[in-house]
């Protein structure tokens, strides 16, 4: 059977970074995929079509990209590496027609900087900023209906945690207003090169059918902040300290009762204990408030 990615083995890997004269940066969370059958793994659970317009982060040599070429319509990847343009323009030359590279972080790219709206992420991500680029980019880029990533296996649990589970917290609850989890799969460490020191997971997330409004989503993150300032403490404690903190131009003594009896939320239960829903009818009270104060 032909491989999916030509580039999925040690051999070639390590040919194309002898060819530039390349080594692995652990700055930037460099770690390539050697094992083709990941990568076929990876295109399933994305369940590419020719219909498809892919963003990528972190292509490195182009492992993964050559493989997303193959199955879907587009691909456009953003790269950081100033050393790995060079690379990419040889690897995937022979896509060229349907490749863009954008040489970027990531985090510092808008929809209007990519050549098409895309409608799904694939991605072997940098592990150190994984968690914080999901999120983003499910909040930025509206026409983004799902996301397939390679993440810490621990950033995967936190991803897909249960109310009550000690991996549900105040970034569960943030990613949790646009996407939920589809799917993962384990993959070992000895599936790259060099190996990571991290477990690691190929995770897929679905964007919520119904929108939400912005203002809204943003008025749920900062009760979702709120109530994991101080995870071991009630939620009355917890949000106390936070707008203590970051908002004390607001009436803390008044707003908090408020906020708790139109949510109808228990202000002695924690913030792990919460489900979407009840953090949803605090951010629709905090906004209520703050809309009557103003």
């Amino acid at each position: 059977m032909p491989r999916l990615s030509s580039l999925a083995s040690v051999a070639d890997t390590r040919a194309v970074l002898d060819q530039f004269g390349l080594m692995t940066k652990k700055a930037l969370g460099q770690h390539f995929l050697i094992n083709d059958g990941i990568v076929a793994r990876i295109c399933a659970l994305a369940e590419l079509t020719k219909e498809d317009k892919v963003v990528e982060i972190g292509p490195g040599i182009g492992t993964l990209t050559e493989a997303l070429l193959k199955e879907a319509g587009e691909v456009v990847s953003i790269e950081r590496d100033t050393d790995l343009p060079a690379v990419l323009a040889q690897t995937l030359e022979p896509w060229s027609s349907s490749f863009t590279l954008v040489a970027a972080d990531a985090l510092e790219v808008y929809p209007a900087d990519l050549p098409f709206a895309p409608n799904k992420l694939v991605a072997n991500l940098p592990y150190a900023v994984a968690a914080t680029l999901v999120l983003d980019y499910f909040e930025r880029f509206s026409s983004l209906q799902s996301a397939t990533i390679m993440v810490q296996a621990e950033v995967a649990e936190r991803m897909s945690a249960a109310p009550g589970t000690k991996n549900y917290g105040a970034y569960t609850v943030k990613l949790n207003l646009f996407a939920h989890a589809a799917g993962k799969f384990s993959v070992a460490e000895s599936n790259f090169f060099p190996p990571p020191r991290v477990k690691s997971t190929v995770i897929r997330l679905d964007r919520n059918e119904d929108p939400l409004d912005p203002v809204l989503a943003q008025a749920t993150m900062t009760m979702a902040d709120a109530a994991f300032e101080n995870r071991r403490k009630t939620l009355s404690n917890s949000m106390k300290t936070y707008f203590d903190r970051m908002r004390p131009d607001l009436d803390v003594a008044e707003m908090l009762p408020f906020l708790f009896e139109e949510a109808s939320i228990d202000p002695k239960v924690r913030g792990e204990k919460l489900k979407l829903s009840e953090y949803l009818r605090l951010g629709e009270a905090f906004l209520h408030f703050t809309d009557h104060k103003n």
